[in-house]
């Protein structure tokens, strides 16, 4: 495992730089003067052009009607063919298509399905002041050069406060996180107010529950995991981060919590989530220990962070040209980081939780791997009698014709003595009269 993460950099050729569509949580309350916006829809991105590595048009094209084939058949799909929607993700999902396979592959759309006009209803309810407040003081800052959100009157920041706020009436207990915004707002950008809401609910109570409660504990336990893995796959990183007092909660939670939407390019996040939604939290373990090994791989980058602060910097202010998508998800997938090997982590760094830890404790087996999971979880609420996952087709059953029985024959008793059935079924005679008295009345009366 080691080997596939090894300590050394690999120095990728220089590729355009698109730092300009990181999810920042900057303060801007928009843009200045209007610059023209790129192909995901951020104000003078550098994402208008054609980039290094980009597939050709007619790759995209085969890439569309392969995605459009398997969504017209997903349960079966999913059932026998689950291996190439893998494949698939892995190569990144068409933009074209982001907005049909995301609920598919989280289960929004049958959530969406069994809970009709839930959305509206919560939409419309006024929400609690305490999180109306939040919400508010953070709408301005999830994506400030996005053309969605650059009004706070427009529909985007608008949609995300409908969004959040439904959710805290859906989930009182849990309230409102402020890693939400960006994961909310990523969900916007592809999806209607009301899918984008049913993928809100799925990451944060089938993907990563435990993450956005009052408690976070989920967080805390996953810190402990990454913890252990450095020192098994990056022993020389580890013991650095240790030296100068680094722990994995000073910066793993910006990663996971929002998904690495505030701290990746935009194209590498969209295929980070691509891979996220159909393989699981191991994904997301994969980008950081990848992101720690670009930042701290080499003996040179240690030594030029001699204290917490060079540290942080360096895991946050890794070039562009190193995040380049291809590139950068090729060394994520190489990973060898496996969904046993991760539970097996979970269970021991489990075990080692204090016992008096404040709040409840973690429950890493609410949390199902991917899609293959959530969709045998469907599938098998809905056999168990619960709604079923799509229009129920009546079922007629035809029962085979009955074989003719055989009449069940008498046995043949008729002139045959109680002593003599006696006899045949326990072996010996029974004592009794002399074969010279069986004429006797006493022989007679046990005659049937």
């Amino acid at each position: 495992m080691a080997q596939a993460l090894g300590e050394d950099l690999v120095q990728p050729t220089e590729l355009q730089d698109d730092s300009s569509s990181l999810g920042s949580d900057s303060e801007l309350s928009g843009p200045g003067p209007y610059r023209q916006a790129d192909r995901y829809g951020f104000i003078g991105g550098g994402s208008a052009e054609p980039w290094p590595g980009q597939p050709p048009a007619d790759l995209i094209r085969q890439r569309e009607m392969k995605w459009v084939e398997m969504t017209s058949h997903w349960e079966k799909t999913m059932s026998r063919r689950y291996k190439k929607v893998k494949i698939q993700c892995r190569k990144g999902i068409p933009s074209a298509l982001r907005a049909r396979c995301w609920p598919l592959l989280c289960g929004a759309h049958i959530c969406q399905e069994n809970s009709p006009g839930t959305y509206q209803e919560l939409a419309s309810a006024p929400g609690d002041p305490q999180w109306m407040e939040t919400i508010g003081r953070d709408l301005h800052r999830q994506f400030p050069l996005h053309e969605m959100f650059v009004s706070p009157q427009g529909h985007g920041q608008q949609g995300l406060l409908q969004v959040l706020k439904a959710y805290t009436l859906y989930r009182p207990e849990q309230g409102y996180c402020q890693a939400q915004g960006p994961v909310a707002a990523v969900l916007l950008m592809h999806l209607p107010p009301e899918e984008a809401f049913w993928c809100l609910v799925q990451i944060c109570e089938v993907y990563l529950p435990g993450y956005y409660g009052p408690h976070m504990e989920a967080v805390q336990l996953d810190a402990e995991v990454f913890a252990a893995l450095l020192r098994k796959l990056l022993p020389r990183v580890h013991k650095h981060l240790q030296q100068v007092g680094v722990g994995p909660l000073l910066y793993l939670p910006e990663w996971f919590l929002c998904l690495f939407a505030r701290s990746l390019p935009f194209p590498t996040v969209l295929r980070i989530w691509d891979a996220f939604l159909s393989e699981g939290a191991k994904v997301l373990f994969r980008v950081g220990l990848t992101l720690v090994r670009l930042a701290l791989g080499t003996a040179e980058q240690r030594l030029a962070c001699p204290g917490l602060l060079e540290t942080l910097g360096a895991l946050r202010t890794i070039p562009p040209t190193q995040l380049q998508e291809e590139v950068f998800m090729s060394q994520v997938h190489s990973v060898a980081l496996s969904e046993r090997d991760l539970q097996r982590e979970i269970r021991a760094q489990l075990g080692q939780l204090p016992k008096s830890a404040p709040g409840p404790p973690p429950r890493p087996q609410a949390r199902l791997a991917g899609a293959p999971a959530i969709f045998e979880a469907q599938q098998l609420a809905g056999a168990r009698g619960g709604t079923r996952p799509g229009p129920q087709v009546p079922r007629i059953v035809v029962q085979p014709p009955e074989e003719p029985r055989t009449p069940r024959r008498k046995p043949q008793t008729r002139g045959k003595t109680f002593h003599g059935l006696l006899t045949r079924a326990r072996g010996p005679p029974l004592e009794g009269p002399s074969r010279a008295h069986r004429g006797s009345a006493s022989f007679l009366d046990t005659r049937f």
